[in-house]
């Protein structure tokens, strides 16, 4: 398989799985991509081997050796659960015609195992909750923000049903190095060429705005792609929400967590509160 080819779907089971393998499915059918799906097993975490001194010796190499062999039969149930909800996802993937579908079993830490995969992917489709965090309602899985930072590959999260391939985008632009990532993407991906574009700036200067947003339609227009502009104002999260809601988004293309870690820290990342607020899946580029 050559590189940055697969179109790669977590599935471990949660709520969305369902709508990560229509999604990914979709993607793959449309840039005629192989689709490879990945149940992917996390060791179970076991006490430290000295466990406590007041327990004997005895006690506690007997006890340990029953952690073991309960994390071994649980290994085996995931695997044969795992196993079952491949094959499930196969067979789903299948409807959307999909030429190539490969099923994967992994043990380890998900992220690991992603990156080892990393230069052959060509998007990555994920859940905005893995199965441990279903509880979650509002809010995302604990890994997500992790492989966010990880991966540097198209990274789509999944957060409602698929019901109909999105005939809407919108892209966030702000000149940067991951939003002009995005613009190349648009421009070179067949996935986005039967899409209705939006191009948005959130800007309090209009004049700076206009520059910038005129700069991208140019480059569209030059591929052949037509693209709606607007300027928008105000705090950046709450106005692109509103855009996506007004003009009935059903894909959000951005650029992921910047350098600043620090202003993050103090001010809260952009891309974490869209990937919480966000009615739609969000297409994100680092």
């Amino acid at each position: 398989m050559t590189e940055r080819t697969t179109v790669l779907a977590c599935i471990d089971g949660s709520s969305f799985t369902g709508a990560v393998i229509d999604y990914s499915a979709w993607v793959a059918y449309t840039v005629n991509a192989p689709l490879r799906l990945l149940n992917n097993i996390e060791r179970g975490r076991m006490p430290s081997s000295d466990l406590s001194g007041s327990i004997g010796l005895g006690a506690r190499e007997e006890l340990l050796d029953e952690l073991v062999e309960l994390e071994s039969r649980r290994s085996k149930i995931l695997m044969e659960q795992g196993r079952i909800m491949l094959t499930h996802a196969t067979e789903r993937a299948c409807d959307f015609g999909v030429a190539g579908i490969e099923s994967l079993q992994q043990h380890g830490d998900l992220t690991d195992s992603l990156i080892d995969m990393e230069h052959e992917i060509r998007v990555l489709v994920v859940g905005i909750r893995g199965e441990d965090h279903e509880d979650r309602e509002k809010g995302i899985g604990a890994q997500l923000e992790t492989i966010i930072r990880a991966l540097h590959r198209p990274i789509l999260v999944v957060n409602r049903p698929f019901t109909q391939a999105p005939q809407r985008m919108m892209l966030a632009y702000d000149g940067s190095e991951a939003s002009r990532k995005a613009l190349n993407m648009i421009i070179s991906s067949p996935l986005y060429q039967e899409m209705e574009c939006h191009v948005v700036h959130v800007n309090n200067n209009a004049e700076e705005a206009q520059a910038l947003l005129a700069q991208a339609s140019s480059e569209l227009e030059a591929a052949g792609l037509q693209a709606t502009t607007e300027t928008l104002t105000g705090d950046v999260v709450p106005a692109l929400l509103e855009y996506q809601h007004d003009h009935q988004i059903e894909l959000t293309v951005m650029g992921a967590f910047g350098h600043n870690r620090l202003r993050e820290l103090l001010f809260g990342s952009l891309t974490a509160k869209m990937l919480v607020q966000s009615k739609v899946p969000l297409l994100l580029l680092r």
